[in-house]
């Protein structure tokens, strides 16, 4: 997903291969990103382009004269069944596919209306009205539309609307007679019944949860930094010899402070699971939800009905408002490269989209950089009448600043020292060329390189119209292959940099049925991206902070007191609670090129080895750790038990199989069999699992969602307590899993009906926890 597919990487890595040695020495010794990216674009050959171009003709990313209906009837099947929801993702799939002002369109937005309707989503079917009248909605279909636009005004409270909406009705009707006489009186009826339910159901507002979003999102720092964008005053940017640059506290902060509230400079919606239709599916047309049907292409809000590019059937973005900006930012390049960006990945993505929304700063100082690259001189000279090379001069060059070069002390930070969120501060982020392997920079600077060729067979006037200031406008027509150089070089510390600052963007989503009372959700990824201040953290197995996003900010609050002049910390994924320290070292050290020296990989650096740790077996006659490799042997001085590992394997197995058919039960309602079932595999964990291990986590959630499912709270609130020491335990009391967890025992008591008291970390009894 953020590095191109498995059929290109192992194209790139047999033309590696077949290199002479001679070659494979220039591009592994070249000591600039320009000699990598120069030597590999070199080596690009007509052929390696025609089978990438395969490759991305693979994905449907263009607009199927023929999906349309396919879409719409498969929709009508669900809509039929009730299941609303799953007609609306297909109904969207039609309107992604069919062109502007077409029947196709209009059918598509008016049948998802109808299902929007049904979800209780009335201003987004009230769009979706407006929207199927826009494209031509067929005349003889109208009544029933306008019926729709009536109940949903007359819902929201909106009476005067509704009437004006019947009587436009009525007068088409006395025009153009199209119903019978009892269809005419079904609407007449219908109007009488809604002006009723109209004073029974004032101003009723879609979602409780669209405004606790709205909430979250007004929150603001209590004091802006004046030197780091987007920061509290509470923090500042140092540099230290080893780590590099930081965020330091500057006075005492507190628990659940806000630190950091930040925009990313860019962002790509990962695809999901979103595989060519030739590999494995029984139609091209794919049926299946994925991210890019729910969710914003621009800023990632979650949207049911999504307004699609006229131009291609992959971009959707949640209003027309949204469309037209990632159009004038970036997408009126990408739109026609969406086979191709798939196929090259996420990473590659994010590097054309970043050079794209430099063309809006004065980025005059960073090309200099790269031209000085490209030409093996210290500045581009004035002369010149290269776009690029004119543009250095004009914006960060001899004229303005008498030919010398300011000095920052901080990398990124302006000439002010002020260190803000644009294409400076992400430039400024280190690429680690020297870290990455030889064989890793040449596929990144060769699927660079094709995205740059594919750029140049386009038409390029688009791509480089934003990089003309106007200065420029009597310039002579800029020279485009030696100013693609460039920006490929850019494409390349981009591709680079991504490994070490990308940011994973993340969601809750609701799992289970939507019938449940106590709600699962989970963690997934929803995007990538960029943050140039939230990459400014340094990373520690026991962070002090917690970073969380709503759409396309990240907000990143005290998970802790942290004392003034206490280093700004963050997790980069190997936390202390989830994986043991050598682990957490060597994927520390393989994907971010240091080691972790925090202290708590420092204190079990001491430690004698663990062993097995949680994960582990426990003696059946006294509970004590199991140790030992293919027989175990209880730990405890005065037992002797001992046991097979192979004989241990087994059991959990046999466990676990009995869990997943439990699991299944529960699913089908069978909540009796269900819990008999676990109560029986609940028995059999404690006899040679330890506490915290995670099947024994596992089966008190499951036993907390039957009994809360047959209604038992008290039962359910006493076995998720379980749970939530095992959670505690293995992901530490401030982590995301610990959050959900709480999250679900707050639902079980409020459907209980019993009051209780904050969390201490410790869990009391669940009859004093109930206590009425």
């Amino acid at each position: 997903m953020d590095l191109p597919v498995d059929e290109w990487k192992s194209y790139v890595l047999q033309k590696w291969s077949l290199l002479p040695k001679s070659i494979q020495v220039t591009i592994s010794t070249a000591e600039t990103l320009s000699d990598i990216f120069l030597h590999s674009s070199s080596l690009l050959q007509p052929e390696d382009e025609m089978f990438l171009k395969r490759l991305s003709r693979g994905y449907l990313v263009g607009k199927d004269p023929n999906a349309p209906l396919f879409y719409r009837e498969e929709g009508n099947k669900k809509f039929q069944k009730k299941d609303y929801m799953g007609a609306t993702v297909l109904y969207s799939k039609g309107v992604s596919h069919s062109r502007p002002n077409s029947e196709d369109i209009s059918l598509c937005y008016a049948n998802r209306s109808a299902a929007l309707f049904h979800l209780g989503q009335y201003e987004t079917c009230l769009k979706d009205i407006v929207r199927a009248q826009t494209h031509g909605y067929p005349e003889r279909l109208q009544p029933k539309l306008l019926l729709r636009k009536a109940e949903c005004l007359v819902t929201l409270g909106r009476p005067h609307e509704a009437s004006q909406t019947i009587s436009d009705l009525e007068s088409n009707f006395a025009a153009k007679p199209t119903l019978a006489a009892s269809q005419f009186q079904v609407l007449q009826r219908t109007l009488c019944r809604l002006k009723v339910k109209v004073q029974e159901k004032e101003n009723l507002t879609e979602t409780s949860p669209a405004a606790l979003t709205k909430a979250l999102e007004d929150m603001d720092l209590r004091e802006e930094n004046e030197q780091i964008s987007s920061t509290s005053s509470s923090v500042s940017l140092c540099t230290d010899p080893l780590k590099g640059r930081c965020l330091v506290a500057t006075k005492d902060i507190l628990p659940g402070e806000l630190l950091v509230k930040e925009d990313a400079f860019v962002s790509v919606l990962n695809p999901g699971e979103m595989p060519p239709w030739h590999r494995g599916l029984e139609s091209k047309w794919d049926t299946r939800a994925t991210n890019g049907d729910l969710y914003c292409h621009r800023c990632l809000k979650h949207t049911l009905a999504p307004v699609p590019c006229d131009g291609c059937s992959y971009a959707k973005y949640c209003s027309q408002e949204c469309l037209q900006q990632a159009w004038d930012l970036y997408h009126s390049i990408e739109c026609s490269l969406g086979g191709l960006l798939l196929t090259l990945g996420v990473f590659c993505h994010i590097a054309l989209r970043s050079t794209l929304l430099a063309r809006f700063e004065e980025a005059g100082k960073v090309i200099n950089k790269l031209c000085g690259e490209i030409t093996n001189r210290d500045t581009c000279l004035p002369e010149s009448k290269n776009l690029a090379q004119i543009l250095s001069y004009d914006l960060g060059g001899e004229s303005k600043n008498k030919g010398k070069t300011v000095e920052t002390p901080i990398p990124g930070c302006d000439i002010n020292g002020k260190y803000e969120n644009n294409y400076n501060a992400v430039f400024s982020l280190l690429p680690h060329t020297g870290n990455h392997s030889p064989v890793h920079k040449f596929l990144c600077a060769l699927s660079v390189s094709a995205l740059c060729r594919q750029l140049e067979a386009a038409s390029l006037q688009a791509f480089t119209t934003g990089l003309r200031s106007s200065k420029l406008k009597a310039a002579a027509a800029p020279v485009l292959y030696p100013e693609l150089n460039i920006w490929g070089v850019a494409m390349l510390r981009h591709m680079l940099q991504l490994q070490c600052n990308a940011q994973a963007i993340t969601t809750i989503q609701q799992t289970g049925s939507e019938k449940n009372l106590i709600t699962n959700s989970r963690q997934v990824r929803l995007a990538t991206g960029l943050f140039p201040v939230v990459s400014l953290l340094n990373h520690s197995c026991s962070p002090n902070t917690s970073v969380s996003f709503i759409s396309t900010v990240a907000t990143v609050r005290a998970s802790q007191q942290i004392k003034k002049g206490q280093e700004i910390l963050h997790c980069y994924g190997p936390h202390e609670s989830r994986m043991g320290v050598a682990e957490r070292r060597q994927k520390l050290r393989s994907q971010y090129f240091f080691d972790c020296n925090c202290p708590p990989c420092e204190r079990e650096k001491q430690r004698p080895s663990q062993g097995p740790g949680r994960e582990a077996f426990c003696c059946h006659r006294c509970r004590a750790l199991l140790q030992g490799y293919d027989v175990l042997s209880c730990g405890s001085t005065s037992c002797t038990e001992s046991v097979s590992r192979d004989h241990l394997v087994s059991q959990l197995q046999d466990l676990q199989q009995q869990v997943g058919m439990a699991r299944k039960l529960l699913r089908n309602g069978e909540l009796e069999r269900a819990i008999q079932l676990l109560l029986g595999c609940r028995h059999a964990a404690e006899s040679f699992l330890l506490a915290e291990h995670s099947v024994v986590g596992g089966i008190e959630d499951d036993l907390a969602q039957a009994y809360a499912a047959s209604g038992d709270w008290e039962k359910s609130a006493a076995h998720l307590q379980k749970s939530l020491r095992v959670v505690e335990v293995r992901h530490g009391p401030t982590s995301v899993e610990m959050g959900h967890e709480l999250f679900k025992l707050a639902q079980i008591f409020f459907n209980g009906g019993h009051r209780f008291e904050p969390w201490s970390g410790k869990i009391p009894h669940a009859a004093e926890q109930l206590s009425p």
